[in-house]
Parts: structure tokens; sequence; C-alpha cells
């Protein structure tokens, strides 16, 4: 391969990248647990942003009902956050030769 044609590979790899992290800046999910009775967003890094819980599940003052919906939540947002970042990777990557269906370890 060519030194130009490598230059302009790596030029592409920087874009794509400076592309995939303004998109992960922009990533909010919602998940929640328990038929609604907690809910929690969460941004592309994976920070818990917001958390909303019901106020009849104080009633029951059952603890361990509300820390599992938590988990469930938070489970299921970290989930989805994977999901679209997979899923602006292979926007991104589609664009650029050889990379379509490539797999970046640790990303996600």
């Amino acid at each position: 391969m060519e030194v130009k044609a490598l230059q302009q590979m790596l030029a592409q790899f920087r874009q794509a990248q400076e592309r995939l992290e303004k998109r992960i800046g922009e990533i909010s999910v919602e998940a929640s647990a328990g038929g609604g009775m907690v809910t929690v967003r969460m941004n592309g890094q994976k920070h818990l942003t917001e958390v909303r819980i019901d106020p009849d599940i104080f009633k029951n003052k059952d603890q361990e009902m509300l820390q599992e919906l938590l988990i469930a939540a938070v489970n299921d947002a970290a989930r989805r956050v994977d999901e679209e970042l997979s899923k602006q990777v292979t926007e991104l990557a589609g664009g650029m030769p050889g990379m379509a269906g490539m797999k970046i370890p640790g990303l996600f």
C-alpha cells in the first residue's frame, strides 16, 4: 500500500473517530422496569443522567423490590447504549473501505 493511500485512510479513521465521539455525546436512552415503576436515562458513556421512581413503590416499603427494579432498568439501559453504539459504528464504518462489519475490541 502506498504511503499516500495509507495517509488518506488514517485521515478517514480520524474523521470517523471524531464523528463517533460526537454521536456518543448525543446518545441518550431510557429504560424502565416493573411496568414503569422505575425509569432510568443513560447517556452514551453509560452514565446515569436521570432516575424516576413511582411514589407508589414506597407505599409497600419493599426495599428489595426497588433494588431489583433499579438493577433491571440500569442493565437494560446499558444494553440499549451498546446497541446504539454498535449501530453508530456500523453506519460510520460502512462508508469506509475495508471497515464494514469490523468489530473493535473493547468498544462495547
